[in-house]
């Protein structure tokens, strides 16, 4: 017989998913109690949004509340990595200048590279929202089965690819030496948890394509807990444990990585009712984003990138300042983000129902959050100007702070307004209309970077006050596809 649970102390039954209860043995009972609770902290309201069909969203009634409620845990969630990143680089900086320089280079290089699957997180989620939205849970199913098995896959075969590549892939990013020998040896142990770190990020979309965002929020809190954990074990030893060293920090990685993948396929595979299937077409659509979504990152690094080298050629006290504020800048970027991914599911979800003028009051609300949340983020580096100077940039160098820290915190409002466009369009599936608009933003914004270098000179200055000039393009393009729109706009003419 079909069964279902009650989570306790709501006020409706929530059916989590359809289960057989006959051959169920102890084991899979202890595991059904132990996943219930997880998803009891986990669901987002009594209304839960994790279900197989809805009448009513709470976003209708209750809309500021519902995308800040979503957008907290995947905001803490995004926050989680960069500091375990802290903590790496503070346990190996007891090593050595070697290991150190060895551990940049490392974490650049895998980065980089595993950024490029990016797309099996953010298809997935707006796949999975769909189809929510449509009350078709067999298909959603199938496209999270489908998206956890080509993470393996595309993992797997990743790391076998450029496992031997692995000096030469050092040795692009300038490490030689001792350096090109340490770093060397971090990505060959890393390489191991290729298929774990895809696997957690197709999870992590298809979980928050159903708006569950707190379970990838424990997930990656639980993960990060124990890197830190075994980075102290492995890296300086215990006992019996021999230190490891940077091949520690490496290990404790790969081997969190692994447990968190197996602990996402558990709750993916159990509460998504995910199932093993191969559809070409679907596939071939993973593949198509993921081509639109590199080409969009790609120009976005493209113009960070041109900008860095016409600042650092300014000289040094010019490219310390814009490192500064660059990575200042990044870290902003981690706050708004998180209302574009939970945008990104609502719009997605409505977009499922057919509720065109739901999902576009979603992005209007995604735009209020987003362009509040700038003009906070405007006053504390207005602020705290003083205490930023300080602390991330060379005495020698202060003087030309001011003035580029002026131009970069006034623009942090419209910044927030292009993240919040891009996680409405996300939610569409609009990726080839970002890919063009980033395509173009970017060009523009080069073309203008050096035309007014070649005719007045560039200063710090005014590689970020072109740096406003090209969000702002982003902007029109992002906002004129949702208003006015066009009857070829997927949310259609407003």
């Amino acid at each position: 017989m079909d069964g279902f649970w009650r989570v306790g102390g709501y006020s409706k039954s929530i059916i989590i998913r359809s289960y057989s209860t006959r051959n169920r043995n102890q084991k899979d009972l202890k595991w059904d109690r132990l996943l219930f609770v997880v998803l009891e902290f986990s669901l987002p309201s009594p209304n839960s949004l994790f279900v197989n069909q809805v009448k009513t969203h709470p976003f209708e009634s209750s809309p500021h509340r519902t995308l800040l409620r979503l957008s907290v845990p995947v905001l803490f969630s995004l926050i989680a990595e960069p500091l375990t990143g802290l903590v790496d680089t503070a346990f190996i900086a007891r090593l050595g200048a070697v290991e150190t320089s060895a551990l940049g280079v490392g974490t650049m290089a895998l980065s980089s590279i595993f950024w490029i699957f990016n797309f099996l997180g953010i298809a997935t989620q707006t796949d999975v929202a769909r189809e929510l939205g449509r009350g078709n849970a067999g298909k959603r199913g199938e496209i999270v089965g489908m998206a956890m098995m080509l993470a393996a896959l595309l993992g797997g075969g990743a790391a076998l690819l450029l496992w031997p590549l692995t000096p030469f892939v050092a040795s692009l990013l300038g490490a030689s030496g001792a350096i090109q020998d340490a770093s060397v040896s971090y990505m060959t142990i890393r390489w191991i948890g290729s298929p774990a770190i895809l696997i957690t990020i197709a999870g992590f979309g298809a979980l928050r394509g159903v708006q569950a965002m707190k379970i990838p929020l424990w997930v990656a809190v639980g993960v990060n807990a124990l890197n830190i954990a075994l980075d102290a074990l492995l890296i300086f030893g215990y006992g019996p444990i021999p230190a490891m060293g940077i091949e520690g920090a490496a290990a404790a990685t790969s081997i969190s990585q692994w447990v968190g993948a197996v602990i996402t396929l558990v709750l993916v595979r159990r509460h998504l009712d995910a199932r093993l299937s191969w559809d070409g077409e679907r596939v071939r659509h993973l593949f198509r984003t993921g081509g639109d979504l590199f080409v969009r990152t790609g120009m976005l690094t493209l113009f960070l990138v041109v900008g860095t080298r016409e600042a650092t050629k300014l000289g040094a006290d010019a490219g310390a300042v814009h490192q500064a504020i660059r990575q200042f800048w990044l870290f902003t970027a981690l706050f708004l983000d998180a209302f574009a991914i939970a945008g990104q599911s609502l719009v997605g979800f409505f977009v499922g129902t057919e509720r065109k003028d739901t999902a576009r009051l979603v992005a209007k609300t995604i735009m209020q959050w987003s362009f509040g949340f700038g003009c906070a983020l405007m006053v504390v580096m207005w602020i705290g100007e003083d205490l930023i100077a300080k602390l991330l940039v060379p005495e020698a160098a202060r003087y030309a702070f001011s003035a580029p820290w002026f131009a970069a915190f006034i623009m942090q409002p419209i910044n927030a307004l292009a993240f919040g466009t891009d996680g409405v369009h996300w939610g569409t599936g609009d990726f080839k209309y970002l890919r063009d608009a980033t395509t173009i933003a970017t060009i523009v914004g080069v073309i203008i970077l050096y035309g007014v270098g070649w005719l007045y000179g560039l200063t710090i200055l005014t590689v970020w006050i072109v740096t406003g000039v090209w969000i702002v393009i982003r902007i029109l393009f992002g906002m004129g596809r949702i208003w006015p729109g066009s009857e070829k706009a997927p949310l259609g003419k407003a």
